[in-house]
């Protein structure tokens, strides 16, 4: 039995990934990007399709003070020797709340948009948001990528994304769709929660027919380097002591009115 990955392998002298030798072919020649597709897909994406890759991973690097940069710095204030292990513990909170959202959202999109024709009319893809929010009422889920605990009157990520969409040729079924369903959500929940950055991101996913899998995994790829960025103000000006003791003042207090 042979194992083996179409990826890439090694031998004594070489170094091939995806049947390009990478010191001769890769390096110096492809970017990040490029390289990531070239690994993942197995091909260079086109121009357009870059664009709005580095787009993507762009705004996925930071969003200040979530939980994900605070449990990257609560364990680095716990191993500070550790700094494979605060990254890790950041990526580990990129699930369906924070970042791996733009996955769902995707797979609700691209789905939807397979149930119809290929150009479809304002009405059709009215209906199809319509019975997409409906469907979530009777669920705890909700619609992924909707909503936001600070941009509560817009995410201003998310006009940036469609104007570069639009730009690149991307603004197709999915965006559309996206939109409706704010509508939609606005109607049936009687409160608006508009399209949030891992919404627009999911869309732009879904416009460029990639596996869903992959828009969750180029998020972490993404704010793996702002947890660097927090992981080393934290340590020239740390932080992740004070929201400690502030966890311990609270306790303290507790103590004394039992």
């Amino acid at each position: 039995m042979t194992i083996k990955t179409d990826i890439g392998y090694s031998t004594r002298d070489r170094i091939v990934v995806r049947g390009k030798d990478l010191p001769g072919e890769v390096i110096g020649k492809l970017d990040f990007i490029e390289t990531i597709c070239l690994l993942a897909l197995g091909r260079v994406p086109e121009a357009r399709e870059k664009t709005m890759l580095n787009a993507l991973l762009v705004t996925a690097a930071d969003h200040g003070l979530t939980p994900i940069t605070l449990a990257a710095r609560l364990t680095l204030l716990g191993a500070p020797e550790s700094l494979q292990g605060a990254i890790a513990a950041g990526l580990l909170g990129g699930g369906n709340t924070f970042l791996g959202t733009t996955q769902n959202v995707c797979e609700m999109l691209a789905s939807a948009r397979e149930r119809l024709p290929n150009d479809p009319d304002d009405a059709l893809i009215t209906k199809a948001a319509d019975d997409l929010v409906a469907a979530s009422l009777g669920s705890d889920r909700g619609v992924p990528g909707y909503g936001h605990p600070i941009h509560t009157r817009g995410d201003p990520r998310v006009p940036a994304l469609a104007e570069l969409s639009t730009a690149n040729g991307y603004f197709g079924v999915p965006w559309r769709l996206a939109y409706a369903i704010e509508e939609s959500l606005s109607k049936q929940r009687r409160r608006r929660l508009p399209l949030n950055a891992a919404g627009a991101m999911g869309a732009i996913y879904a416009e460029l027919r990639l596996p869903p899998l992959m828009a969750r995994g180029l998020a972490l790829v993404g704010r793996c380097g702002g947890l660097v960025a927090h992981l080393l103000e934290e340590q020239e000006r740390p932080i992740a002591r004070e929201v400690w003791d502030l966890v311990l003042a609270q306790d303290r207090r507790g103590d004394e009115q039992i």
